[in-house]
């Protein structure tokens, strides 16, 4: 049983690792890649819908995001999200296609990414933490239904292990990305 609980721990802190590389993938680094606008949502029809789910993104180069709606009517609803986004890009639209040219970052924008990189891995160590608190409490939940105090802890010390590694992993995906967003 306490085998079960520490293995959902660290497959749920591995996700956590998952979602934070998804998230970092969404903070440009001076090229283009359709997976900046995955946080972009767009008005249509009343619902907030993502924007791959109303266009086809294409990079022609490295510097260029093509937009292609499938319905005409929903560009400049898809000019307005993204220039209401945190990615300061500006959209220009010419009657069938959206185009956002990626502008080199300045140093002051590489800053504020950098800070957005920072906050994604402080939510994703808070997440990890949070897992190590779920899975703790289940183990002395284990504890009053038939494990031993010493096997209890043994099995949190297991936990804890999980928990340091998964967060040098935080630290780790957070250096790269980091030295990714200031290379020149």
């Amino acid at each position: 049983m306490p085998q079960s609980v520490k293995k959902n721990a660290e497959d749920r802190m591995e996700k956590a690792i998952g979602a934070l590389k998804r998230d970092l993938l969404t903070l440009r680094a001076g090229r283009a890649t359709p997976s900046l606008l995955d946080r972009i949502q767009v008005e249509y029809y009343g619902a907030m819908t993502p924007v791959n789910q109303l266009a086809n993104l294409t990079t022609p180069d490295s510097r260029t995001l093509l937009i292609q709606p499938w319905d005409k009517s929903s560009m400049s609803s898809i000019e307005k999200a993204i220039m209401k986004s945190d990615l300061g890009l500006t959209p220009s639209n010419d009657g069938s296609v959206i185009r956002i040219v990626i502008p080199a970052l300045t140093e002051e924008r590489r800053a504020e990414l950098v800070k957005m990189t920072k906050k994604f891995g402080e939510e994703a160590k808070v997440a990890i933490r949070n897992i190590r608190r779920d899975a703790n409490d289940d183990i002395k939940k284990l504890e009053k239904s038939g494990i031993s105090e010493d096997e209890s802890r043994k099995h949190q010390e297991d936990i804890q292990k999980f928990t340091d590694k998964f967060v040098a992993e935080v630290e780790k995906v957070l250096a790269a990305k980091e030295k990714e967003i200031m290379e020149v």
